[in-house]
């Protein structure tokens, strides 16, 4: 039996999810044995000798002045900003935690949209963005002290990651994708190599450290093929909403590999979030149809 191109494309969501959820889960277990900077720089050397490959493989090695365009900078800084931020959250807040607030990535996208490419957004979405944005603070929950550090770093990956969004439509379709991620795999690696010393300094690495980069780095890459397969395959209104299974693999993986257990205002915070998403979700798609259904309306004689 044949599958829709909608449940191919829900499939290769979910399997997306789960790559990127494992990929945390394999970089959060050694976060306790080196800093972030060495994290980056080995994982991501790995990710650049592998994404390099695939890119040769498919001629698609552009000239590197390609790199000088804003767009393209803009999405290289933006990238490098938000694996830096998430991979120092992991380290210190629960993996379900930093997985529920990373949700909230598509609402922060369309704010971005609104606010800088002057994209239309009506008050049914205002609201869900406002609502989605009170779930992350109850996630969050800062206390008197304010905002923990870890709480800084998980929304500053989410604001890097929608700003790496934005620019990726700006940057000319002539551009592969593939090319964009090589250089992107390289330019966190250097990042991460010079930010080795002034975070603490190179950590010697065991052969179970360096297998579990490795799993990581696969799984990165997985999760990146598969989620650009997700979006051409299918229709995004019914691809979208199958990004919050990540949520299930964070807190299954979260409980088991970690003994983390969400409590009960972490569930209404989830709860919120997906609330927003879906519904910001399905008001982008009704607001697709109305000029489609305007066009397809004869005119009276």
């Amino acid at each position: 039996m044949s599958l829709t191109a909608n449940t191919r494309g829900a499939l290769f969501m979910v399997v997306a999810m789960a790559g990127f959820t494992c990929n945390d889960a394999l970089v959060k277990s050694v976060t306790h044995s080196m800093n972030a900077g060495q994290i980056l720089f080995i994982r991501g050397l790995m990710t650049s000798v592998l994404v390099l490959g695939i890119a040769a493989w498919m001629g698609a090695i552009c000239s590197w002045r390609v790199l000088v365009q804003p767009a393209v900078l803009l999405r290289l800084v933006a990238e490098i900003v938000a694996s830096l931020a998430y991979v120092s959250a992991l380290g210190a807040m629960p993996l379900a935690n930093t997985s529920a607030i990373l949700q909230s990535l598509p609402l922060a996208v369309t704010l971005g949209a609104a606010l800088f490419l002057g994209e239309t957004v009506g008050w049914r979405r205002w609201a869900a963005i406002l609502a989605g944005f009170v779930g992350v603070l109850i996630v969050i929950r800062p206390g008197p002290e304010g905002f923990s550090l870890a709480a800084i770093y998980v929304v500053a990956s989410v604001i890097g990651a929608a700003a790496r969004d934005l620019s990726t439509r700006r940057i000319s379709s002539d551009v592969p994708s593939i090319f964009i991620s090589a250089a992107t795999a390289i330019a966190i690696t250097l990042v991460g190599g010079a930010l080795v010393v002034p975070l603490g300094g190179w950590q010697p690495m065991t052969l179970e450290t360096l297998a579990r980069l490795a799993g990581a780095s696969v799984l990165l890459l997985v999760g990146y093929q598969t989620i650009v397969n997700a979006m051409r395959i299918g229709e995004i209104s019914f691809i979208a909403p199958f990004r919050y299974t990540s949520l299930i693999w964070a807190m299954t993986i979260g409980f088991l590999a970690f003994g983390e257990v969400p409590d009960f205002w972490m569930a209404v915070g989830v709860a919120i979030i997906v609330a927003s998403g879906l519904y910001a979700f399905s008001r982008e798609n009704i607001r697709k149809q109305v000029p489609l259904a305007q066009q397809s309306t004869p005119e009276s004689p």
